[in-house]
């Protein structure tokens, strides 16, 4: 009786708050509850921490370099499409970079950006396959704990976002983040290609440059809501989950340049596997080891 009590309670309190949800993505894929993407990824985790390690624990690792050139490239044209989509349903076509509000009307432009953001949100189970080739490939040491938690978190904290704000100043970041992987996964794609297309990688020294922008940037206009007098955001809990994140981020790669370049000494490859290197690419993506072996 007592634990009826309590779904009742629970049903009740989700059904007040989904009350506030955006109407035009209730009935899009993985939309309608919270659930279904929940399994997926707890399906993912307990994948890549158990059950794959044990399946491949006395089993040759697998030869992905074909696969892991067209699944690269893959998602630089997927990154690509989704920056152009960004920028033609508002970032390039009327946004201020301010204060942004989301447009829940039903007007082509409104929806396109909803529907951009659902693509994102999908985008970031695609990038799961980057820890699913890891454990195929037996490099279990790049499956760090910030790597399975951040594309863990990723599309669960971006279910609520395409639910309840997809649009707005809370976007900015995601505009930002597909411009990196173009930058990253263009990299990833021509090292899996074969030593021979190494001459073409002498850029590869500003990944990290790049990347440390790219959180200065989300930090800094995500910031600018806690200085703007009058900004009627609809839902700033997305803004202090942004800034949070960004800010993590931020310091782990001003700690990394600090100790990479600032001193003239690269940190102990011990501490880059298990807390840098395989988050270098925009905290978005799982082959930051920009000097991974193929």
């Amino acid at each position: 009786m007592e634990f009826g009590s309590i779904k009742s309670t629970v049903g009740l309190i989700y059904d007040e708050f989904m009350q506030n949800a955006d109407t035009r993505t209730a009935n899009w894929l993985l939309m309608s509850s919270p659930l279904p993407q929940t399994i997926i990824i707890a399906a993912y985790i307990y994948f890549v921490t158990s059950l794959g390690p044990r399946i491949m624990e006395n089993r040759k690792a697998f030869d992905l370099k074909g696969v892991l050139v067209v699944y690269n490239f893959s998602v630089v044209a997927l990154s690509l499409y989704m920056c152009y989509e960004f920028v033609m349903s508002g970032w390039g076509t009327g946004y201020s970079f301010r204060c942004d509000l989301v447009d829940y009307s039903d007007s082509p432009q409104a929806v396109r950006m909803a529907a951009t953001c659902w693509l994102y949100y999908f985008s970031k189970f695609i990038e799961m396959l980057d820890t699913i080739f890891f454990v195929l490939r037996k490099k279990n040491s790049q499956v760090t704990f910030l790597h399975v938690y951040h594309h863990s978190i990723m599309p669960f904290t971006w279910w609520f976002g395409v639910r309840f704000a997809a649009g707005g100043l809370g976007t900015f970041h995601a505009l930002l983040n597909c411009v990196v992987h173009v930058i990253m996964y263009t990299y990833y794609g021509l090292t899996a290609m074969g030593p021979k297309y190494q001459k073409y990688l002498w850029w590869k020294k500003y990944l990290t440059t790049i990347q440390l922008i790219q959180f200065v940037m989300v930090t800094s206009h995500i910031s600018q809501y806690f200085f703007i007098k009058d900004c009627p955001y609809q839902f700033p809990i997305f803004i202090y989950i942004i800034g949070l994140y960004g800010l993590i981020f931020l310091f782990l790669f001003l700690n990394f340049w600090y100790h990479a370049y600032t001193k003239g000494k690269r940190l102990p490859k011990v501490l880059q596997a298990q807390t840098w290197s395989h988050h270098t690419n925009g905290v978005m993506n799982g082959n930051a080891n920009h000097d991974k072996d193929e």
